[in-house]
C-alpha cells in the first residue's frame, strides 16, 4: 500500500460571499502530492497547476498568500483533467495524508461540481498529520500550523510554504518521522460523501475511543430519538453503558452525555448533528472512557446550562 500525501490551494469569490457559488465555494487552483511507499520513502511526487473556471480572478487574500496571480494559471490544465491525472496517479491500493480535515472535503466538492464524485467514492479513509502531530508530539487538542510543526521537527526548511507541490513535500516529511506504531490506528474518515442508509453506518474502534456515524434523516428532531444514536457503550468491553446524565445541549450546540460501564468506569458521550448540502442530517457521535473528576465536570456544566436556562425562561415570563 502506498501513502499519498497531498495538499491543494484554491481560490474564493473575489468580491465576497454575496458572489459566492454555494456549489464551490473554493475553486482548486494546485494540486501536490507525494507517494510513499510502505517503509514511508518518496516514490514519485505529482504536480499541476489549474486554470480557473469559476472564479476567474484571484482573491486579494489567497494572491497575498500563496503569490500566485490570474497570469499565473492561464497556461494550467482543467481541474476535471488534472484531477483524474491524479487520481490515476495514486494507483488503486492508497491512503491519504493531509494536513488537516479540508483538503479531503474540498476535493470531493470540486469533483462533485463536474459530476465527476463516482471516482473518489465515498465516505474517504485518511490520515490527518496535523491532528497526529497536535496529539502525540504535543498532547494537545490545538491544531498548529504547517510551519511550526517544521520548526518543532527540525526540519530543514529549503522551500516557501502556501503552495501545494512544497506544503505535500513538508506534511511528507513530518508523517515520515512520526512512530508508525503509536498513528496508524488513528486513521481518520472523511463523511462529505455521508452514509444514506442504515447498512452504510459507520462503526469504528479506536485505541481509546470509539465513533459512530449514523445514516442520514430528513427531520433533525427525529435524530436523538433513534435507539442507535442514543445508545452509550463502553469502548473498551463494547457493553451497554448505563446512562448517568442523560443527552443535553452543551454550549456548541452539540450533545453530551455520561454513562457507566460496571467494569471500566465513566464513559463521555458527544454528538454532533451535521447538515449536508441536500438538506438532510446525520450524527457523529463518539465514546470515551473517562475519571470521575472529568464526569462531575460534565455534570457541573449541565446544571449549570440548566439554571441558566431557567433564569433566561423566567426573565421572558416576567417582560410579557
Amino acid at each position: 500500500m502506498n501513502y499519498i500525501v497531498f495538499d491543494l490551494e484554491w481560490n474564493q469569490s473575489p468580491d465576497g460571499k454575496k458572489c459566492t457559488n454555494k456549489k464551490i465555494p473554493f475553486e482548486i487552483i494546485e494540486i501536490g502530492a507525494v507517494k510513499l511507499n510502505e517503509e514511508r520513502e518518496v516514490t514519485d511526487v505529482f504536480h499541476r497547476i489549474i486554470r480557473p473556471q469559476v472564479y476567474t480572478w484571484i482573491h486579494d487574500s489567497i494572491r497575498d498568500v500563496i503569490h500566485v496571480d490570474y497570469k499565473d494559471l492561464r497556461d494550467g490544465i482543467s481541474f476535471p483533467q488534472a484531477a483524474r491525472e491524479f487520481l490515476e496517479w495514486c494507483g488503486t491500493d492508497y491512503a491519504f495524508c493531509t494536513w488537516g480535515n479540508q483538503d479531503l472535503t474540498e476535493l470531493q466538492r470540486n469533483l462533485k461540481y463536474y459530476d465527476m464524485i463516482c471516482l473518489l467514492p465515498g465516505p474517504v479513509y485518511y490520515y490527518d498529520v496535523q491532528k497526529l502531530f497536535s496529539w502525540f508530539h504535543e498532547h494537545k487538542k490545538l491544531r498548529r500550523g504547517l510551519e511550526y510543526a517544521v520548526d518543532t521537527m527540525q526540519i530543514e526548511k529549503g522551500q516557501r510554504f502556501h503552495r501545494a507541490r512544497e506544503d505535500a513535500e513538508y506534511t511528507a516529511e513530518i508523517f515520515r518521522r512520526m512512530d508508525r506504531d503509536t498513528v496508524m490506528p488513528y486513521f481518520s474518515v472523511d463523511v462529505f460523501q455521508n452514509p444514506r442508509k442504515r447498512k452504510e453506518e459507520l462503526h469504528i474502534s479506536y485505541p481509546f475511543y470509539d465513533k459512530y456515524v449514523s445514516r442520514e434523516f430528513a427531520d433533525k428532531e427525529k435524530i436523538m430519538k433513534d435507539r442507535e444514536v442514543a445508545s452509550t457503550r463502553c469502548p473498551l468491553c463494547h457493553f451497554p453503558a448505563k446512562r448517568k446524565i442523560r443527552w443535553f445541549v452543551n454550549n456548541s450546540k452539540s450533545y453530551e452525555s455520561i454513562s457507566l460501564c460496571q467494569n471500566h468506569g465513566y464513559v463521555k458521550g458527544k454528538i454532533r448533528i451535521r447538515k449536508t448540502d441536500e438538506g438532510a442530517y446525520y450524527a457523529v457521535k463518539t465514546l470515551k472512557n473517562v475519571d470521575e473528576e472529568k464526569a462531575e465536570e460534565i455534570r457541573n456544566k449541565r446544571d449549570s446550562l440548566r439554571k441558566k436556562r431557567a433564569l433566561k425562561l423566567s426573565e421572558e415570563k416576567l417582560g410579557k
